[in-house]
């Protein structure tokens, strides 16, 4: 599975993370003897949406897709224990650190925390491991492979960027005082800033790269000279004038050979195979059952 197909599992993984704790915290409270079925969680004039309705409304949408993936995780983890499969720390590192150079800075937020995202794509890349275990790639098609797609194993240096983008060049210069005498600059990218995608983030636009297009050449000439944590003098851009932030810094890295031959081979061996890659092709051998009988849900 390649960086794009990964980022969807994780993409998909965000909103049943959020769901879970929702719904299953509600119903452990339920469980525990509070009144739920009588709360109220919203009014309109005189009428009333009680929890239990909006429980109810949830299990009925997500509740399936929620339990489905609870399940795939600990069918995975535990199948992986079983044949003895383990993913190393350097492997996890390394596709966490190609997905924070590409991904966009909200769903990056969308994840409890880091560590929480890395067990996320242990669990991706432990499946992939099952999945292929048994099949054997020559050493020479490997190395064709790792020869014709270089660039993919190769993570450039990339700078995470906040920004306020704001229409004159007199308004720019006003933020730019308030910035000097403390104000917050994801306060002010929030109040101010006309862009309203990064607006809404505090102004986060993530990494972005020399090869990156979505933003001016000049933020990562300005980038390169910012200490972290420091801001920009006014930058003239097409929509006015823009400050941006130097937040973080990620140095460019190529992964050698060798360090990425079992991804080249898992890569390799998935492309070949005819269904699609899912922990449910282990629920029998697990010995799964479930309250939606024998329905896996399989795409």
């Amino acid at each position: 599975m390649g960086k794009k197909q990964l980022w969807m599992v994780i993409a998909a993984l965000i909103l049943v993370n959020v769901l879970t704790i929702a719904f299953y915290q509600s119903r452990v409270k339920e469980a525990s003897g509070a009144a739920m079925s009588e709360e109220s969680v919203a009014t309109i004039g005189k009428t009333e949406i009680s929890r239990q309705d909006w429980l109810n409304e949830l299990e009925a949408k997500y509740g399936k897709d929620v339990l489905k993936e609870m399940i795939d995780q600990k069918v995975v983890t535990e199948t992986a224990a079983k044949y003895k499969i383990k993913i190393s720390d350097q492997e996890v590192e390394r596709e966490f650190r190609m997905l924070q150079t590409t991904v966009d800075p909200l769903s990056q937020k969308n994840h409890a925390s880091e560590k929480k995202w890395k067990e996320e794509i242990r669990n991706t890349l432990l499946l992939e491991e099952l999945l292929t275990r048994d099949v054997a790639v020559s050493t020479k098609e490997l190395r064709r492979y790792y020869a014709e797609n270089k660039s993919v194993f190769k993570v450039p240096t990339a700078y995470h960027l906040s920004h306020i983008i704001v229409k004159t060049k007199n308004e720019a210069t006003k933020a730019s005082k308030e910035l000097a005498h403390g104000s917050s600059f994801s306060a002010l990218a929030m109040e101010r800033s006309i862009e309203e995608f990064s607006a809404n983030e505090g102004g986060d636009i993530g990494y972005i790269t020399e090869e990156d297009e979505r933003y001016p050449k000049k933020y990562i000439e300005t980038a390169k000279r910012l200490k972290k944590g420091a801001y920009s003098k006014p930058l003239k851009v097409e929509d006015g004038y823009a400050l941006i932030k130097l937040e973080g810094k990620l140095n460019g890295k190529s992964y050698s050979f060798d360090e990425v031959k079992e991804q080249i081979r898992r890569q390799i061996a998935l492309e070949q195979m005819k269904t699609p890659a899912n922990a449910s092709t282990f629920w029998d051998e697990a010995g799964v059952e479930w309250f939606y009988g024998k329905d896996k849900n399989k795409d």
